[in-house]
Protein backbone atom coordinates (compact mmCIF):
# COMPACT_ATOMS: atom_id res chain seq x y z
CA UNK A 1 0.00 0.00 0.00
CA UNK A 2 1.60 3.03 -0.98
CA UNK A 3 1.01 6.11 1.29
CA UNK A 4 0.39 8.77 -1.43
CA UNK A 5 -2.85 6.81 -3.57
CA UNK A 6 -5.77 7.94 -2.66
CA UNK A 7 -8.68 4.80 -2.43
CA UNK A 8 -11.89 6.31 -3.20
CA UNK A 9 -14.77 4.38 -0.99
CA UNK A 10 -14.69 3.47 1.86
CA UNK A 11 -16.93 0.25 1.20
CA UNK A 12 -14.69 -0.35 -1.71
CA UNK A 13 -11.68 1.00 -1.00
CA UNK A 14 -8.84 0.74 -4.70
CA UNK A 15 -7.32 3.34 -6.46
CA UNK A 16 -8.51 4.36 -9.65
CA UNK A 17 -6.62 1.76 -11.26
CA UNK A 18 -8.28 -0.81 -9.83
CA UNK A 19 -5.18 -1.36 -7.07
CA UNK A 20 -6.52 -3.07 -3.82
CA UNK A 21 -6.09 -1.49 -0.48
CA UNK A 22 -4.97 -4.77 1.34
CA UNK A 23 -3.20 -6.77 -0.94
CA UNK A 24 -1.92 -4.36 -3.03
CA UNK A 25 -2.57 -5.91 -6.84
CA UNK A 26 -4.10 -4.49 -9.44
CA UNK A 27 -5.76 -5.80 -12.45
CA UNK A 28 -3.15 -7.39 -15.04
CA UNK A 29 -0.82 -8.60 -12.01
CA UNK A 30 -2.85 -11.31 -10.83
CA UNK A 31 -2.42 -15.28 -12.79
CA UNK A 32 -5.97 -17.04 -13.22
CA UNK A 33 -3.92 -20.14 -11.50
CA UNK A 34 -3.48 -18.62 -7.65
CA UNK A 35 -1.59 -20.96 -5.06
CA UNK A 36 -2.02 -19.30 -1.33
CA UNK A 37 0.21 -19.99 1.25
CA UNK A 38 0.35 -18.96 4.86
CA UNK A 39 3.88 -18.09 5.44
CA UNK A 40 5.07 -15.58 2.96
CA UNK A 41 8.67 -17.52 2.84
CA UNK A 42 6.77 -20.08 2.07
CA UNK A 43 5.48 -18.02 -1.28
CA UNK A 44 9.05 -17.01 -2.05
CA UNK A 45 9.76 -20.90 -1.80
CA UNK A 46 6.82 -21.50 -4.48
CA UNK A 47 8.19 -18.64 -6.72
CA UNK A 48 11.62 -20.23 -6.63
CA UNK A 49 10.30 -22.78 -8.84
CA UNK A 50 9.11 -20.60 -11.66
CA UNK A 51 10.88 -19.99 -14.44
CA UNK A 52 10.29 -16.83 -14.65
CA UNK A 53 9.16 -14.14 -12.01
CA UNK A 54 7.35 -10.66 -13.54
CA UNK A 55 7.50 -9.44 -10.18
CA UNK A 56 7.08 -9.41 -6.65
CA UNK A 57 4.97 -7.34 -4.19
CA UNK A 58 4.62 -6.88 -0.40
CA UNK A 59 1.82 -5.00 1.31
CA UNK A 60 1.07 -5.24 4.85
CA UNK A 61 1.45 -9.05 5.51
CA UNK A 62 0.46 -9.89 1.85
CA UNK A 63 3.32 -11.43 -0.37
CA UNK A 64 2.14 -11.55 -4.00
CA UNK A 65 4.32 -13.33 -6.64
CA UNK A 66 3.73 -13.88 -10.28
CA UNK A 67 5.73 -15.29 -12.84
CA UNK A 68 5.40 -18.61 -15.33
CA UNK A 69 5.87 -22.16 -14.33
CA UNK A 70 6.36 -24.64 -17.26
CA UNK A 71 4.36 -22.41 -19.51
CA UNK A 72 1.68 -21.63 -16.88
CA UNK A 73 0.97 -18.32 -15.52
CA UNK A 74 1.05 -18.57 -11.81
CA UNK A 75 0.47 -15.93 -8.97
CA UNK A 76 1.63 -17.08 -5.40
CA UNK A 77 0.19 -14.98 -2.48
CA UNK A 78 1.61 -15.79 1.24
CA UNK A 79 -1.54 -14.58 3.13
CA UNK A 80 -0.53 -14.59 6.87
CA UNK A 81 -2.80 -17.06 9.13
CA UNK A 82 -6.63 -16.91 9.62
CA UNK A 83 -9.48 -16.88 8.07
CA UNK A 84 -9.89 -13.54 8.10
CA UNK A 85 -6.82 -12.80 6.13
CA UNK A 86 -7.70 -15.18 3.87
CA UNK A 87 -10.96 -13.38 3.15
CA UNK A 88 -9.27 -10.30 2.87
CA UNK A 89 -7.34 -11.77 0.15
CA UNK A 90 -9.75 -14.39 -1.55
CA UNK A 91 -12.23 -10.81 -2.39
CA UNK A 92 -9.22 -8.51 -3.57
CA UNK A 93 -7.88 -11.31 -5.41
CA UNK A 94 -11.39 -11.25 -7.33
CA UNK A 95 -11.88 -7.34 -7.54
CA UNK A 96 -8.38 -7.77 -10.12
CA UNK A 97 -10.41 -9.64 -12.74
CA UNK A 98 -14.05 -8.70 -14.97
CA UNK A 99 -16.51 -10.26 -13.35
CA UNK A 100 -16.92 -12.63 -16.40
CA UNK A 101 -13.99 -14.01 -15.80
CA UNK A 102 -13.90 -14.53 -12.23
CA UNK A 103 -15.39 -18.69 -12.92
CA UNK A 104 -12.38 -18.82 -14.22
CA UNK A 105 -10.09 -18.86 -11.77
CA UNK A 106 -8.55 -21.15 -9.39
CA UNK A 107 -7.35 -20.83 -6.19
CA UNK A 108 -5.36 -23.82 -3.94
CA UNK A 109 -4.54 -23.29 -0.42
CA UNK A 110 -1.13 -25.11 0.66
CA UNK A 111 -0.85 -24.96 3.59
CA UNK A 112 0.45 -27.21 7.37
CA UNK A 113 -2.09 -29.12 9.60
CA UNK A 114 -2.63 -31.36 12.52
CA UNK A 115 -4.01 -34.86 11.65
CA UNK A 116 -6.54 -36.54 13.51
CA UNK A 117 -6.88 -40.08 12.69
CA UNK A 118 -4.79 -42.87 13.58
CA UNK A 119 -3.98 -43.54 10.09
CA UNK A 120 -2.69 -40.40 9.75
CA UNK A 121 1.19 -39.79 9.86
CA UNK A 122 3.92 -36.75 9.88
CA UNK A 123 4.65 -35.60 6.85
CA UNK A 124 1.40 -37.05 4.90
CA UNK A 125 -0.52 -34.75 2.89
CA UNK A 126 -4.73 -34.38 3.11
CA UNK A 127 -6.61 -33.10 0.11
CA UNK A 128 -9.92 -31.47 1.75
CA UNK A 129 -12.78 -32.18 0.00
CA UNK A 130 -14.88 -30.22 2.49
CA UNK A 131 -14.62 -27.85 6.08
CA UNK A 132 -15.95 -28.02 8.96
CA UNK A 133 -16.72 -24.58 9.45
CA UNK A 134 -15.39 -23.73 12.72
CA UNK A 135 -14.80 -20.43 12.51
CA UNK A 136 -16.91 -16.96 11.93
CA UNK A 137 -15.53 -15.17 8.94
CA UNK A 138 -17.53 -17.30 6.49
CA UNK A 139 -20.89 -16.61 8.41
CA UNK A 140 -20.96 -13.04 7.58
CA UNK A 141 -21.80 -14.42 4.25
CA UNK A 142 -23.99 -17.98 4.53
CA UNK A 143 -25.90 -19.22 6.52
CA UNK A 144 -24.60 -21.72 9.33
CA UNK A 145 -25.95 -24.26 8.23
CA UNK A 146 -24.04 -24.08 4.07
CA UNK A 147 -21.34 -26.15 3.26
CA UNK A 148 -17.89 -25.22 2.33
CA UNK A 149 -17.11 -28.06 -0.31
CA UNK A 150 -14.09 -28.35 -2.78
CA UNK A 151 -14.73 -28.30 -6.15
CA UNK A 152 -14.69 -31.67 -7.65
CA UNK A 153 -11.97 -30.73 -10.19
CA UNK A 154 -9.35 -29.58 -7.75
CA UNK A 155 -9.94 -32.54 -5.40
CA UNK A 156 -9.20 -34.50 -8.63
CA UNK A 157 -6.16 -32.70 -9.72
CA UNK A 158 -4.43 -32.66 -6.21
CA UNK A 159 -5.24 -36.02 -6.24
CA UNK A 160 -3.46 -37.07 -9.40
CA UNK A 161 -0.37 -34.70 -8.89
CA UNK A 162 -0.33 -36.39 -5.53
CA UNK A 163 -0.06 -39.39 -7.25
CA UNK A 164 2.06 -38.70 -10.00
CA UNK A 165 4.47 -37.29 -7.65
CA UNK A 166 4.57 -40.55 -5.35
CA UNK A 167 3.49 -38.85 -2.60
CA UNK A 168 1.43 -40.42 0.22
CA UNK A 169 -2.07 -38.66 0.79
CA UNK A 170 -5.19 -38.76 2.15
CA UNK A 171 -8.57 -37.78 1.07
CA UNK A 172 -10.76 -36.13 3.73
CA UNK A 173 -13.16 -33.16 5.72
CA UNK A 174 -10.79 -30.85 7.64
CA UNK A 175 -11.93 -28.95 10.30
CA UNK A 176 -11.18 -25.00 10.04
CA UNK A 177 -10.41 -23.28 13.54
CA UNK A 178 -10.69 -19.56 14.57
CA UNK A 179 -7.17 -20.18 16.24
CA UNK A 180 -4.12 -21.89 17.23
CA UNK A 181 -4.57 -22.73 21.08
CA UNK A 182 -7.80 -22.34 22.39
CA UNK A 183 -9.80 -22.88 18.99
CA UNK A 184 -7.68 -26.05 18.80
CA UNK A 185 -7.84 -27.91 22.49
CA UNK A 186 -4.34 -26.40 23.62
CA UNK A 187 -3.48 -25.83 27.42
CA UNK A 188 -1.12 -23.23 27.73
CA UNK A 189 -0.18 -22.79 31.45
CA UNK A 190 -2.97 -20.16 32.48
CA UNK A 191 -4.37 -20.36 29.05
CA UNK A 192 -7.49 -23.54 30.10
CA UNK A 193 -9.47 -23.91 26.39
CA UNK A 194 -13.36 -23.59 26.92
CA UNK A 195 -13.81 -27.21 24.69
CA UNK A 196 -10.30 -29.30 25.62
CA UNK A 197 -11.65 -32.23 24.21
CA UNK A 198 -12.08 -30.58 20.67
CA UNK A 199 -9.29 -33.34 18.95
CA UNK A 200 -11.61 -36.43 20.36
CA UNK A 201 -14.98 -34.78 19.23
CA UNK A 202 -13.86 -34.16 16.03
CA UNK A 203 -12.21 -37.25 15.58
CA UNK A 204 -14.54 -39.48 16.25
CA UNK A 205 -16.72 -37.70 13.60
CA UNK A 206 -14.21 -38.65 11.32
CA UNK A 207 -12.41 -35.33 10.34
CA UNK A 208 -9.27 -35.67 9.14
CA UNK A 209 -7.39 -32.90 10.36
CA UNK A 210 -7.61 -28.97 11.93
CA UNK A 211 -6.30 -25.91 10.48
CA UNK A 212 -7.28 -22.27 9.92
CA UNK A 213 -8.15 -20.97 6.71
CA UNK A 214 -9.54 -23.80 4.55
CA UNK A 215 -13.46 -23.32 4.93
CA UNK A 216 -13.54 -19.40 4.87
CA UNK A 217 -11.40 -19.95 0.78
CA UNK A 218 -14.03 -22.81 -0.07
CA UNK A 219 -17.11 -21.05 0.97
CA UNK A 220 -16.03 -17.60 -0.75
CA UNK A 221 -15.08 -19.55 -3.81
CA UNK A 222 -18.71 -21.57 -4.32
CA UNK A 223 -20.24 -18.06 -3.30
CA UNK A 224 -18.53 -16.25 -6.10
CA UNK A 225 -18.67 -19.23 -8.30
CA UNK A 226 -15.08 -20.64 -9.36
CA UNK A 227 -12.62 -23.47 -8.43
CA UNK A 228 -11.47 -23.68 -4.89
CA UNK A 229 -9.45 -26.74 -3.03
CA UNK A 230 -7.09 -27.57 -0.57
CA UNK A 231 -3.92 -29.75 -0.13
CA UNK A 232 -1.84 -29.50 3.82
CA UNK A 233 1.06 -30.93 4.93
CA UNK A 234 0.91 -32.80 8.17
CA UNK A 235 3.14 -31.50 10.44
CA UNK A 236 1.33 -32.42 13.94
CA UNK A 237 -0.38 -35.63 14.80
CA UNK A 238 -2.84 -34.18 17.71
CA UNK A 239 -3.64 -37.68 19.66
CA UNK A 240 -0.39 -39.02 19.68
CA UNK A 241 1.28 -35.50 20.48
CA UNK A 242 3.65 -35.44 17.98
CA UNK A 243 5.78 -32.79 15.97
CA UNK A 244 7.31 -33.33 12.98
CA UNK A 245 10.82 -32.66 12.77
CA UNK A 246 12.86 -30.01 10.47
CA UNK A 247 13.68 -32.18 8.29
CA UNK A 248 10.53 -33.71 7.64
CA UNK A 249 8.83 -30.56 7.59
CA UNK A 250 10.96 -29.42 4.33
CA UNK A 251 10.09 -32.33 2.34
CA UNK A 252 6.63 -32.17 3.43
CA UNK A 253 6.62 -28.48 2.31
CA UNK A 254 8.14 -29.14 -0.71
CA UNK A 255 5.52 -32.20 -1.33
CA UNK A 256 2.88 -29.47 -0.56
CA UNK A 257 3.73 -27.37 -2.62
CA UNK A 258 4.64 -29.42 -5.70
CA UNK A 259 1.24 -30.97 -5.57
CA UNK A 260 -0.40 -27.63 -5.65
CA UNK A 261 1.52 -26.35 -8.66
CA UNK A 262 0.99 -29.79 -10.45
CA UNK A 263 -2.69 -29.55 -9.54
CA UNK A 264 -3.12 -26.14 -11.55
CA UNK A 265 -1.61 -27.43 -14.44
CA UNK A 266 -4.04 -30.33 -14.54
CA UNK A 267 -6.81 -27.94 -13.65
CA UNK A 268 -5.81 -25.79 -17.24
CA UNK A 269 -5.98 -28.90 -19.02
CA UNK A 270 -9.10 -29.94 -17.35
CA UNK A 271 -10.72 -26.68 -18.09
CA UNK A 272 -9.48 -26.84 -21.63
CA UNK A 273 -10.86 -30.03 -22.41
CA UNK A 274 -14.55 -29.16 -20.30
CA UNK A 275 -15.49 -26.19 -23.39
CA UNK A 276 -18.48 -24.94 -22.21
CA UNK A 277 -20.02 -28.18 -20.14
CA UNK A 278 -20.41 -27.57 -16.41
CA UNK A 279 -17.46 -29.83 -15.22
CA UNK A 280 -14.91 -32.03 -16.46
CA UNK A 281 -15.05 -35.81 -16.58
CA UNK A 282 -12.65 -38.65 -17.17
CA UNK A 283 -14.51 -39.05 -20.63
CA UNK A 284 -14.00 -35.69 -21.96
CA UNK A 285 -9.87 -36.34 -22.02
Amino acid sequence: MAEDENYGSSEHPETEDGRQYHIGLAPGEVAEHILLVGDPKRARKVASRFDEVEFERSSREYVSLTGWHEGLRVTVMGTGMSTANTEIAVIELCQCFEDDRVPELCMIRCGSTGGLQPQIELGDLIVSKGSYRMEKTSAFFVDDGYPSIAHPEVVMALVRAADEGGRRYHVGINATAAGFYGAQGRELPGFPPRFPDIVDQLARQGITNLEMEASALLTLASLRGFRAGAVCAVYATRRAGEFIDAEARNRAEADCIDTGLGALHHLAAMAKARGDKAMWHPGLG
